[in-house]
């Protein structure tokens, strides 16, 4: 492992450029905004809230992170109706029942009642697994936060503010490493300002054209050179004005990385529009944005991506 891919220890980490490098070594290319925003989260031992269109790389960044740091990662994917025993603990009560039955007759009820809410009879969900993590701690991503409702968010602060959580049974738990955490929110809701005040933020945007074409040409180095440039450059013009409203969602950076897979795979040298609309199933998720990519609309895309790269040589 060279020195870029070496672990990084988050409360001594080198520098900004030190993180952009060691996220490079594992295939993730974060802008300087961003990998400020990650290294000021690192320095200053709070979480980071990252905010963005779904498939911007918000998830992506917290399993690079983990790789980077050697730290393990835990998830807790949010939902609506997302409750505490999901995300924090439960009791065993099966393990419990066993052991209240076997001692019966041979302890006092308060005797029973301090035997079974013991530390082993915890089903340990992410947040509590992150907190009892020892050396070098977890790295906690809590999903798209934005999804779970306002009560799961009030849970959330205690946990945010200062790396704890309290069981009623057994006082309070405090983090023995304080894990890496970072949020995610594709602000399908506003959060509490609450929340927001705990956490360092960011805004992920897609990115732009020269980084979109890094990733294509890293993580598929099989693709012809000249392929990866149109393949970055249709869907840039894909997200861009005028034809992104034509679409519910754009493409996302996973989807443009899947999108030249197949196009190798599919021996493919150089993109035309029959092509794009043939593979449009990858590139949208939704019926009606693959049967919008017709062929006259690919012509038009792939005429502006041709240009737009002219352009760009030209200057």
């Amino acid at each position: 492992m060279n020195a870029s891919s070496a672990p990084l220890d988050p409360c001594s980490c080198d520098s900004i450029d030190a993180l952009i490098a060691s996220l490079e070594s594992v295939g993730y290319y974060a802008d300087r905004r961003l990998a400020t925003a990650v290294f000021l989260a690192f320095k200053l031992q709070r979480p980071l809230l990252l905010e963005g269109e779904p498939g911007v790389g918000k998830t992506e960044l917290a399993k690079a992170l983990a790789r980077v740091l050697g730290r393990q990662m835990l998830r807790l994917q949010c939902f609506d109706g997302l409750e505490q025993r999901e995300a924090l603990y439960e009791w065993n009560y099966a393990a419990q029942l066993l052991h209240l039955r076997a001692a019966e007759g041979t302890a006092s009820t308060s005797e029973l009642e301090q035997e079974v809410y013991q530390p082993r009879y915890l089903v340990r969900r992410p947040l509590l697994q992150a907190l009892e993590t020892p050396e070098p701690g977890a790295l906690l991503l809590i999903d798209e936060v934005d999804r779970a409702d306002e009560p799961f968010e009030a849970f959330l602060l205690e946990y945010l503010g200062e790396y704890q959580v309290s069981i009623p049974e057994l006082g309070t738990v405090r983090a023995k490493v304080p894990p890496v955490t970072i949020l995610t929110s594709n602000r399908t809701r506003e959060l509490n300002d609450a929340v927001k005040r705990r956490c360092l933020y960011h805004w992920l945007d897609y990115p732009e054209r020269e980084r979109e074409l890094a990733i294509v040409r890293a993580l598929v180095p099989e693709a012809p050179k000249r392929l990866a440039d149109q393949v970055a450059g249709f869907v840039q013009q894909l997200r861009g004005q005028p034809y992104g409203e034509r679409f519910q969602r754009a493409p996302g950076i996973a989807e443009t990385v899947e999108w030249a897979r197949a196009l190798v795979a599919l021996d493919t040298v150089v993109l035309d529009p029959e092509v794009a609309v043939e593979t449009a199933g990858i590139l949208f998720k939704q019926r009606d944005d693959v049967a919008a990519l017709n062929r006259e609309l690919a012509s038009d895309v792939f005429q502006a991506a041709e240009q737009a790269a002219q352009l760009a040589q030209a200057g």
